[in-house]
């Protein structure tokens, strides 16, 4: 199991329309891919000194490959949807491998 982490800082200005479209339609189109079976959303509660509200979210997939096959297909086309809010947040992404779960 993997799982795609996407940790976005949001500028407060424009927060209330972003988590209303990453909740109603990013994360699904996201799910629709079929390459996650789910995709957790948390708030980080750490403040940034640059300001902005942090999230981060979690899309777990079976394998290493299936998330190549997102990278390969899809990742383009779903990253130029947020271009309405292009210059208002920072995102970095990580790969993780799950190695236990209890």
């Amino acid at each position: 199991m993997y799982i795609y982490n996407v940790t976005i800082n949001i500028d407060e200005s424009i927060h209330d329309e972003w988590l209303d479209w990453m909740k109603s339609k990013h994360i699904p189109a996201m799910l629709d891919t079929g390459k996650f079976k789910k995709a957790l959303m948390t708030r980080v509660q750490v403040e940034e000194e640059m300001g902005g509200i942090t999230y981060s979210v979690q899309y777990r997939t079976e394998s290493k490959e299936m998330l190549q096959k997102y990278y390969k297909e899809n990742a383009d086309t779903l990253r130029e949807q947020s271009k309405p809010f292009e210059g208002k947040f920072v995102a970095f992404r990580t790969e993780l491998e799950v190695i236990s779960e209890q």
